[in-house]
Formats: structure tokens, C-alpha cells, sequence
């Protein structure tokens, strides 16, 4: 999506579905015409949450099976919507914004748990 076509959008919301589908420029119209968008970290999140799964599993000589690994990814990425969307709604930014925001918080706090950075 473009500056270009991102003001003709007919949506109450938009879950991107491609990697940096929307351009920055139309992210902003798109922002200011109330238009939500689900940024692609949030939504492509599922195939990267589910090799991990697999490497843990290697790991622990572990076999969960499918219903085990929708539950688990289920619970994944609601636990990232949620904390992306509370950090939109008590900031008062947009959900990309958020998802950010909130992926800077998670790497900060590990780093410092880690004591890497003071």
C-alpha cells in the first residue's frame, strides 16, 4: 500500500499480509483516517513461533502434537497482541508504533536481566 492508493482504502481494519506490505507514507494516511493496521510483526509472527517450537522440542527430545502446538502458538501470539495493544492505547499511537515500542522494551529488558548494559 502507497500514499498513492492508502486514501481510497475501504476498511474498518488492515492485518498486513506480506513483510513491510505498507509504506510509511501510507501508513500515516491511513493512521489519520482511523483505519487500524495489524502490523506484519505481529501477523507473519506464526511460522518464526512455530520453528522455534520445533527447536525446543529438538532440544528436549520433546513431540508435542498438533492441537499442543496451536495451543501454545495461540497463546504466544495473543500474549504479543495484547501487550502490543495495550502499549497503543496507553501511549496513543498506532499498532506498528506499539509493536515496536514494545519489541525495544522486550530486548532492554533481557539485555539488562542478562546484565549486559547497566
Amino acid at each position: 500500500m502507497t500514499a498513492a492508493n492508502a486514501g481510497t482504502v475501504n476498511a474498518r481494519l488492515i492485518a498486513e499480509g506480506a513483510n513491510g506490505p505498507t509504506s510509511v507514507e501510507a501508513d500515516a494516511i491511513l493512521a489519520a483516517r482511523g483505519i487500524p493496521v495489524l502490523p506484519d510483526i505481529l501477523t507473519n509472527a506464526g511460522g518464526v513461533t512455530v520453528s522455534y517450537f520445533e527447536w525446543v522440542q529438538d532440544l528436549g527430545r520433546l513431540f508435542w502434537d498438533r492441537d499442543e502446538i496451536r495451543k501454545r502458538l495461540a497463546d504466544k501470539l495473543t500474549d504479543a497482541f495484547d501487550r502490543v495493544w495495550d502499549v497503543s492505547h496507553e501511549q496513543g499511537i498506532t499498532l506498528r508504533d506499539a509493536a515496536l515500542v514494545a519489541a525495544i522494551r522486550e530486548v532492554s529488558a533481557a539485555l539488562e536481566a542478562r546484565g549486559i548494559f547497566p
